[in-house]
């Protein structure tokens, strides 16, 4: 689930749409909650589709920790990539405002961390830009990403949290903790999936993906 300050807009042919901010997102605000609604499909689904439905999840889903893919049901699946991103997944399961977000700003995140399966091209255009992402990023990054992370992630207990109660039980104690103990802090590599190969009827099934 997106937060609710947000609104779909198309940008242009070659991004197509993208997540804007309706107003202004504080710096630790959740955005985003894999909530129950979310569409899973494990990787034994995924391989039974034929190649045209497999590109359309791999364009709309992310790979969670357990290698399930998880595709939104509402338009949080057209949150583009930005390596100036200024939300970003969290060890604890959403995403979070990196920073301050503006009125009318898109929303972007880092799709480093969706444990991507195939390199991907980029058109961020931003300074730094890596220009491509792929499966060796989560490796490389998580200290950057968590970094990022623990710089802001102690706002989030001082700013309005509409999608708070979305999250389970589980993570919302896991938060009390953070809380009470900032040492408690879970590292986004939480999140890494440990890929076991799984047959999909073709090593070649998606050509790759321009994001933002």
């Amino acid at each position: 689930m997106i937060h609710p300050n947000t609104r779909l807009q198309f940008i242009n042919d070659t991004i197509g749409y993208g997540v804007f901010a309706t107003a202004d997102i504080p710096e630790g605000t959740i955005v985003y909650v894999k909530d129950g609604l979310e569409l899973v499909v494990t990787p034994e689904a995924y391989a039974k589709h034929e190649a045209p439905m497999r590109e359309v999840v791999d364009k709309y889903s992310y790979i969670d920790e357990h290698g399930d893919r998880i595709v939104s049901w509402d338009f949080a699946k057209y949150v583009n990539h930005c390596c100036n991103c200024n939300t970003i997944s969290t060890g604890y399961g959403f995403e979070m405002a990196i920073r301050p977000i503006k009125a009318g700003e898109q929303i972007t995140d880092e799709y480093g961390i969706f444990n991507l399966d195939e390199e991907m091209e980029l058109t961020c255009n931003q300074p730094g830009c890596r220009k491509r992402i792929g499966p060796g990023d989560f490796d490389k990054h998580y200290p950057e990403w968590d970094s990022k992370i623990k710089d802001s992630i102690g706002h989030l207990f001082t700013v309005d949290q509409p999608l708070l109660k979305y999250l389970t039980a589980t993570t919302q104690r896991e938060l009390g903790e953070l809380k009470r103990d900032p040492g408690a802090y879970k590292s986004v590599y939480a999140l890494k999936y440990h890929r076991k190969r799984v047959p999909t009827g073709s090593d070649n099934h998606v050509g790759e993906r321009v994001v933002r």
